[in-house]
């Protein structure tokens, strides 16, 4: 069953059990803020892991000290879903470990 759009009161709900992520122009996105490059690169690594686990991906902005994430699902065609907030919560638990803030 292919994913399924949630509501603009869906998503706001939810946004406010993942504080620093909003929905902006369709998406759900989120940046971090790294010590450094490397953890920057680390972090970037260990979401590319947990995207290929979930088969959802997100566009993924690497800076010196900085991670963008900025997600949608194409398959219902560019809402916002169920999907996006489970790749969220998971890169929200991994994060900091990385030093992300």
């Amino acid at each position: 069953m292919p994913a399924q759009p949630l509501s603009q009161k869906e998503i706001e709900d939810r946004l406010r059990e993942l504080p620093g992520w909003s929905a902006e122009g369709g998406r759900l996105t989120r940046a971090y803020r790294l010590d450094d490059h490397f953890a920057a690169t680390a972090l970037v690594v260990h979401v590319a892991r947990i995207q290929q686990e979930l088969d959802h991906h997100s566009d993924l902005t690497l800076g010196y000290d900085s991670v963008a994430l900025s997600v949608h699902t194409h398959s219902a065609g560019g809402a916002v879903t169920e999907k996006d907030f489970a790749l969220a919560e998971r890169v929200e638990r991994i994060a900091p470990a990385h030093g992300a803030r």
